[in-house]
């Protein structure tokens, strides 16, 4: 049974700094990453990683997030820096997996004060 586990949201002043991570486990995933969704927008993709460590990020994103990821432990990390309040969301782990295809995590809020 697939599993994946999110932590580390939370409240944080514009600015500031998260950290979120997302720990899997039951298969074997080939891409992992983050998505977002902010009240009354569709989900959108913030980072995603591979196993072999390449990434990609959400323009709006880009030099204040960093994606990173264990394959031994199956934890992917998202770090947030100068957190702006258009960053508040929930945010989901995803993992996809060629035998369990692709797998949501149950989300974590993060909101940012201005």
């Amino acid at each position: 049974q697939v599993q994946l586990v999110e932590s580390g949201g939370g409240l944080v002043q514009a600015g500031g700094s998260l950290r979120l991570s997302c720990a899997a486990s039951g298969s074997i995933f080939s891409i992992m990453g983050w998505y977002r969704q902010a009240p009354g927008k569709q989900r959108e993709p913030v980072a995603v990683i591979t196993s072999g460590g390449n990434s990609n990020y959400a323009d709006s994103v880009k030099g204040r997030f960093t994606i990173s990821r264990d394959n031994a432990q199956n934890t992917v990390y998202l770090q947030m820096n100068s957190l702006k309040p258009e960053d508040t969301a929930v945010y989901y782990c995803n993992a996809k997996s060629v035998f369990h295809g692709d797998n949501w995590g149950q989300g974590t809020q993060v909101t940012v004060s201005s």
